[in-house]
């Protein structure tokens, strides 16, 4: 008989219950993911009349007379969620989330951003 406060028996159960519980994490995480809200597609209809782009250095200005330089999502006011999240929900945007380097047409500048 050994010293150790671990049998072999008590590790192999430690271990087979380590094993199962890795592809759980896994469906947790993916269940978790599944639930995020879809990114805004550039060619959905409303993004279309938005004149929405995922990168506002490809707004084209003689389309968007209005865009101004540095004028991107992240420094408008409809942009919700998390910040320093890449992909965030947005007031016009209902159930779709915006890149927050994106721009459209109703980008309205947050109080107290700066244009970079």
């Amino acid at each position: 008989m050994s010293d150790s406060p671990l049998d072999r028996r008590t590790l192999l159960k430690s271990a087979i219950a380590g094993l199962v519980a890795l592809p759980a994490a896994g469906l947790v995480r993916e269940a978790l993911a599944a639930d995020a809200p879809p990114h805004l597609d550039e060619k959905d209809p409303m993004a279309v009349a938005m004149g929405y782009v995922h990168d506002a250095k490809k707004v084209d200005p003689a389309k968007n007379p209005q865009h101004k330089a540095g004028a991107i999502c992240h420094n408008c006011v409809q942009l919700q969620g998390k910040e320093g999240d890449e992909w965030r929900p947005c007031n016009i945007f209902p159930g779709k989330v915006v890149h927050v380097d994106g721009w459209c047409k109703v980008w309205v500048q947050k109080p107290g951003t700066k244009l970079s």
